[in-house]
């Protein structure tokens, strides 16, 4: 029986490294990442009990995985600066347009 390759061990490195870039991002988020060997890695998003994970996301491509990360940092970073205003009612794409100049570059510059 052949041994089937999930991931290469070079996207493994990446992707350890992407998932490690964005430690902060499991701290205020709800998302778990997880190493699962030659297979992949997997974000886990949504806990809820006693159901466990409501959403399962499967990579084995560092470029995907950074491409989903950085979206769910922007978006989380854009939802606790709206969050107990009426800016929330439109949306990320609203929260990110409304917001001033200076503030885009505050929030870009802290993760590039």
């Amino acid at each position: 029986m052949d041994k089937q390759v999930y991931i290469t061990e070079e996207e493994h490195r990446k992707c350890k490294k992407v998932a490690d870039a964005f430690a902060e991002l499991y701290g205020i988020a709800d998302i778990v990442m997880v190493a699962v060997g030659k297979y992949s890695f997997v974000m886990l998003k949504y806990y809820k009990p006693p159901h466990g994970f409501e959403d399962a996301m499967t990579f084995t491509d560092s470029v995907a995985l950074f491409e989903d990360l950085w979206e769910e940092w922007l978006n989380t970073k854009l939802y606790l600066m709206a969050k107990g205003t009426p800016l929330l009612e439109k949306g990320y794409k609203g929260v990110f347009e409304s917001l001033p100049e200076e503030k885009l570059v505050e929030t870009y510059c802290e993760k590039s």
